[in-house]
């Protein structure tokens, strides 16, 4: 665990630029006395006070800063766990800086970017998932991102992440239990209620990885591949979406030769779109590389929109099961049958006998594309005002899958190999790895990562 900085420190909580109010906090054991001596007045706990802002200890016109209200919170009960102060003056940036200028002079220093942040995990006011939901409400593109930042942030991530931890020491006790007391005549490998166990815990960790990765799509935004073969209006579904000629369309099958990448927004929330050269065996080796980076961008992707000219015979009556295939899965896929203006077939959304998403419509015409972004915006959780939904990064999909994989190694070793040390083993690697995403198990390079990315007042 990282050493608490003793330094009292100081900085500008509001965003640059003017405005009617900005804020300046103090946090740490000089914040009252620096506070009293630039407004002149003593200050009680959690009280407004109305007051100057004075340079150099001198209440007279000449070295009046400005006039504004100082909030004084007492230790331990503010954001840091520490004495704060928040100064909020007027929103000039000549003002704000001159009193941080005399904070400073008064023996503050600077805070480094997430410092209140991370002083506030560090007192364990909150922990590492809901620091970093802090983050992640100021960044929200959507509402409903906003308000799985702010469940996280109120512990509602952290509770489920320690409801599993807590299913996996109860099982780790008796585990470990029936190894170190074997005299007992406790045959729990052959029990079917440790197994029982374990896969109930290999259930909730799946719920709780799928909430996360829904959180994930909100805050970053949904990786969305647009692939087919070629000629099969890719670009032009491109185009459509960006709202502008993003990609080169021509009846000149392999026009597309690398991917192409389009941000768009739908009701706030960023959609990464990306355009792939058309799979098709090819004697081109530009063409090869394009489609090799298509299919990586494939595999990598949160939705995939499968396009097919459905004015093409060859092309509709075929379900390419060699793409299908390829898939790892395909509950993130969704057939676009495309050129309906061509085809006859009227504009509609459905389901196929695989039960796979598919949406006619007509790129080129404009015909059907709100079928296809409220089909997206249902995909990235727009639509579903869960009260379960909660924010969540890469790092913890990643510390989530890894959980996964232990849990089901120690499933594997209890009952295909009856290794009961083993399956102990793998319980304490995945509870580990649990304790990543709230920072009770935490590297301090992982903590000075995390916080460098937040703005300086936080």
């Amino acid at each position: 665990m990282a050493v608490i900085d003793a330094d009292t420190i100081t900085a500008i909580a509001t965003p640059p630029g003017k405005g009617g109010v900005g804020i300046i906090r103090l946090s740490g054991d000089k914040a009252l006395s620096i506070a009293e001596s630039i407004t002149q007045k003593k200050l009680k706990p959690r009280f407004a006070h109305f007051c100057g802002f004075y340079q150099n200890k001198n209440p007279n016109d000449d070295n009046l800063l400005d006039e504004g209200v100082a909030i004084y919170f007492k230790a331990p009960h503010s954001f840091t766990g520490e004495d704060i102060v928040e100064l909020q003056a007027h929103g000039g940036p000549v003002i704000l800086d001159a009193i941080v200028t005399e904070c400073i002079r008064l023996g503050a220093r600077m805070a480094r970017p997430g410092e209140y942040s991370e002083r506030a995990f560090l007192n364990d006011k909150i922990d590492l998932a809901q620091a970093e939901a802090i983050a992640d409400l100021i960044d929200s593109a959507s509402i409903e991102a906003a308000r799985n930042a702010s469940r996280s942030l109120q512990g509602e991530f952290s509770r489920r992440i320690d409801l599993v931890s807590s299913e996996i020491t109860e099982l780790r006790i008796f585990v470990e239990a029936a190894i170190d007391f074997p005299d007992e005549e406790i045959d729990f490998l052959n029990d079917g209620r440790v197994s029982e166990k374990l896969q109930a815990i290999i259930n909730n960790t799946n719920k709780l990885l799928d909430n996360a990765d829904q959180g994930r799509i909100l805050r970053e935004g949904m990786n969305v591949v647009i692939a087919g073969k070629p000629n099969a209006g890719k670009s032009s579904l491109l185009n459509t979406l960006a709202g502008y000629e993003s990609a080169i369309v021509t009846d000149i099958a392999g026009t597309t030769r690398d991917i192409l990448k389009e941000q768009i927004l739908i009701d706030g929330m960023p959609l990464h779109i990306i355009d792939t050269a058309g799979l098709r065996e090819s004697p081109d080796l530009v063409e090869q590389e394009g489609i090799k980076r298509a299919w990586q961008a494939i595999e990598d992707a949160d939705c995939i929109l499968l396009v097919i000219d459905s004015s093409d015979n060859n092309q509709e009556n075929s379900s390419w099961p060699e793409f299908t295939s390829r898939l790892k899965r395909t509950d993130h896929l969704a057939i676009v049958r495309n050129k309906c203006d061509l085809s006859g077939i009227k504009p509609g959304i459905d389901q196929n006998d695989d039960g796979a998403t598919v949406i006619t419509l007509s790129a080129k015409k404009q015909q059907g594309i709100e079928l296809l972004r409220d089909h997206l915006k249902q995909l990235a959780g727009l639509k579903q005002h869960s009260e379960s939904g909660i924010t969540a990064r890469r790092r913890h999909i990643e510390a989530l899958k890894k959980t996964l994989g232990h849990l089901q190694d120690g499933m594997m070793q209890l009952t295909e190999a009856g290794a009961g040390e083993l399956l102990a083993e793998d319980l304490r690697y995945s509870q580990q790895t649990l304790g990543e995403i709230t920072g009770k198990m935490t590297a301090d390079e992982l903590l000075g990562e995390i916080f460098s990315s937040f703005c300086i007042g936080k």
